[in-house]
């Protein structure tokens, strides 16, 4: 019974974040999007920051290092997108580490 209230009180506030964290938007905008914007719609530039998330990525799951180095590398980089790459890139030793093969999560 308390796990179904429990989840119930989640389910509730889950809603309500979403709720409130919709833009409403009292006029209709016009005006045409940028391809080079940075923000909510990424464009050309976020395009290039996935894409180079995706490397770091695949090159973080397929070095030698401990699983939870991995771990704390790939969430670095997913939580701070650009940050993550420019720590990545300039503190993790990467030459050290890609000598070896690949080790499964």
């Amino acid at each position: 019974m308390l796990q179904n209230y429990s989840l119930s009180v989640f389910l509730q506030f889950f809603l309500a974040m979403l709720a409130y964290a919709a833009p409403i938007a009292d006029e209709i905008s016009t005006k045409a999007s940028e391809p080079w914007q940075y923000g909510t719609g990424g464009g050309i530039v976020g395009f290039i920051v996935l894409v180079l998330d995706i490397l770091v990525w695949i090159e973080v799951l397929k070095s030698n290092r401990p699983v939870s180095h991995k771990l704390l590398w790939a969430l670095l980089v997913f939580i701070f997108p650009i940050g993550g790459i420019v720590i990545y890139w300039l503190f993790s030793n990467r030459a050290s580490h890609n000598s070896g093969g690949y080790e499964p999560l």
